[in-house]
């Protein structure tokens, strides 16, 4: 045989052999593992890919991101590498309690605020129903509306690990992040461990969140603020022994009846429930600050709270366990609050803190409260 012929032969035997193969065992272009820039029309991801997020991944409006079950995200160190969900877009992360969906940092033994986190914008009201509201991180994106049934999607059974990247003192990301969210969105069963600044931040929108647990969060654990209208239930915070904050003033529940408290003329100041809440307190006591809380629950600028069935317990310190007053306004008297503390060690400042002259009927410390069972979060890992 010709040594031409014996070669094309090959070729073909080789190209034929070739062809036979299924894709699945193809390798994924590179391209196609990173995330950064825009998503227009639907992208769903491949739960058998791990991809990275190497910058701004925003969903557009008009677009959708499906995240299948038992996918992972790893980001690359940086402010901005986050994932940014725009008005009119929508995220549908489809974890389950067998496969979550997971974003976390890119590195082994990475620290707080490695990247950013996750966003997002929706068209429900804010405090002042007729503004809208700029996103912290960039002014150029909107959020809010005079829509409270907006829906921006579904995330369930999703882990946010080492978030809260920030520019500067007062331009950072939380771990989940809603501005203006609407009540069409369904959000549950969150884990957001080890995070900078907040673990989750509600500006304003009426969004219900269900089953969450957030540990180890630099600031607050669970932030309000801008007019939040909904409902929070079954929220348990932790901080593990050995955690120290770099905040000046961290606190379990922290709640703003506007922004800043810049404008209470507005009038759809903050009103919402919290059912079902645990703050653990792993710490050695130690009033040196980053080593305490200084609040567990604090209403203050107009805001109106519901929280039923709280519980605070552990060995840490804490300075208040409920504080309802603040320079920029006071809570509203009708804010009612059940809460049970079974601390070890004495908290050093006041059961209730007041401003002189208000009443609140409804704000007790009681016995009884039970707080936020932890078998739910059994599909975290996390050791309670």
């Amino acid at each position: 045989m010709k040594k031409g012929l014996f070669y094309l032969m090959m070729i073909a035997a080789i190209t034929f052999a070739s062809c036979g193969k299924e894709k699945k065992d193809d390798p994924v272009p590179v391209e196609d593992k990173d995330l950064s820039g825009s998503i227009t029309g639907t992208k769903t991801l491949d739960a058998s890919v791990e991809y990275m997020l190497v910058g701004p991944l925003i969903v557009e409006d008009g677009g959708v991101l499906n995240i299948p079950a038992g996918t992972i995200i790893k980001a690359k160190k940086g402010f901005g590498s986050y994932i940014l969900v725009l008005q009119g877009g929508k995220i549908n992360v489809n974890g389950t309690a067998e496969k979550p969906v997971t974003m976390t940092a890119d590195i082994a033994n990475a620290e707080q605020g490695h990247w950013g986190g996750l966003i997002i914008n929706g068209k429900a009201p804010l405090a002042d129903p007729n503004e809208k509201g700029s996103t912290e991180i960039n002014s150029a994106y909107l959020y809010g509306g005079n829509n409270p049934n907006d829906n921006s999607g579904t995330i369930t059974y999703l882990k946010l690990e080492y978030t809260g990247a920030r520019s500067s003192a007062d331009v950072e990301h939380n771990g989940l992040t809603l501005n203006g969210v609407g009540n069409g969105t369904k959000i549950e069963n969150i884990y957001i461990p080890n995070g900078s600044d907040d673990g989750i931040e509600f500006f304003g929108g009426c969004v219900n969140v269900k089953n969450l647990l957030v540990v180890n969060s630099d600031d607050d654990m669970f932030d309000f603020t801008q007019g939040y209208c909904g409902t929070l239930e079954n929220a348990y915070g932790i901080w593990d022994t050995g955690f120290v904050s770099s905040e000046s003033d961290p606190r379990g529940v922290e709640a703003d009846g506007n922004l800043d408290g810049l404008n209470p003329d507005h009038p759809n100041q903050a009103n919402f429930t919290i059912k079902n809440m645990t703050i653990d307190l792993r710490l050695e006591p130690n009033t040196t600050e980053g080593y305490y809380m200084h609040d567990v629950i604090k209403i203050r600028r107009g805001a109106k709270a519901t929280i039923e069935n709280a519980l605070v317990k552990g060995q840490g310190q804490v300075k208040d366990l409920i504080d309802l007053d603040d320079s920029k306004g006071y809570a509203q008297e009708s804010t009612t609050i059940s809460l049970t503390n079974s601390l070890t060690t004495q908290f050093n400042g006041k059961e209730v803190n007041k401003r002189e002259g208000t009443t609140y009927d409804n704000v007790t410390i009681e016995n009884g409260n039970t707080g936020c069972p932890s078998n739910i979060f059994d599909w975290t890992g996390y050791k309670f």
